[in-house]
């Protein structure tokens, strides 16, 4: 796979998706950085994971490795504060009178892009690759690719730069996601991000399951395991990223 002069920022939280981003952004890119937020969870599980799997792709996948730059994890729990959110506070995971998911951390991704366009823009990065995704909608309007499109324009007008917001799996089912990962890196890649990558929102990790590890109740370990039985169903297939 042709690979790309400029350099891309990951926005990289330790779970599955970001996890198959990485790796996607790896394969295209001659320099990937990470970047990360602390914005107050309930748990650090999924920061905990992320330089377990970056060390993890980086051992297994030495080419990637000479590509894989620099990590930084950003502190911006005030924010996380003002979301008052079921994944920022010991709220009942449901539905909310607005019909959005009480784990909905409003406009958390536009806050994300934020900080990591300013990053990119002192880091000499073009590209930003972020997880979200449509098709296994969860609800989240800040996931939809009319909103990211929105957040590039402005982005670029505000900082004179030429960012690119890319979402690789925007499109994918999270048994696609499954594919990709597959198609990227094979098997060895399937068993990290199995192994290592974190979705729960409870922050469970004392029972591994086929997927990984998990509560196996929550909504993130439902679509996950859902993802990995369609997968499955379908005989594992690969696909092409």
């Amino acid at each position: 796979m042709a690979s790309s002069p400029h350099g891309a920022l990951v926005l990289f939280s330790g779970g599955q998706d970001s996890s198959v981003c990485l790796a996607w952004a790896l394969a295209r890119h001659d320099r990937v950085e990470t970047v990360g937020f602390d914005y107050g969870q309930r748990h650090a599980v999924e920061l905990e994971a992320r330089p377990v799997l970056r060390a993890a792709i980086a051992r297994q996948f030495p080419d990637w490795a000479a590509r894989l730059g620099d990590d930084r994890i950003l502190d911006i729990r005030g924010f996380g504060a003002i979301g008052d959110s079921a994944l920022t506070a010991e709220h009942a995971i449901g539905m909310t009178e607005r019909g959005l998911p009480s784990t909905y951390v409003p406009g958390r991704n536009l806050v994300f892009l934020t900080y990591a366009a300013a990053l990119a823009d002192r880091w000499g990065l073009e590209a930003l690759v972020g997880g979200m995704c449509e098709t296994d909608y969860s609800g989240y309007p800040d996931c939809r690719r009319t909103t990211l499109d929105a957040m590039e324009s402005a982005l670029n007008l505000g900082m004179e730069r030429d960012f690119a917001i890319l979402t690789p799996l925007m499109a994918q089912t999270k048994a696609q996601t499954w594919a990709m990962a597959k198609g990227l890196g094979g098997e060895a890649l399937v068993e990290i991000v199995v192994e290592h990558s974190h979705s729960c929102y409870l922050g469970a990790r004392d029972a591994r399951h086929p997927w990984g590890y998990g509560c196996g109740a929550c909504p993130a370990c439902g679509l996950r395991a859902k993802g990995w039985n369609d997968w499955t169903a379908l005989g594992r297939p690969s696909l092409a990223p």
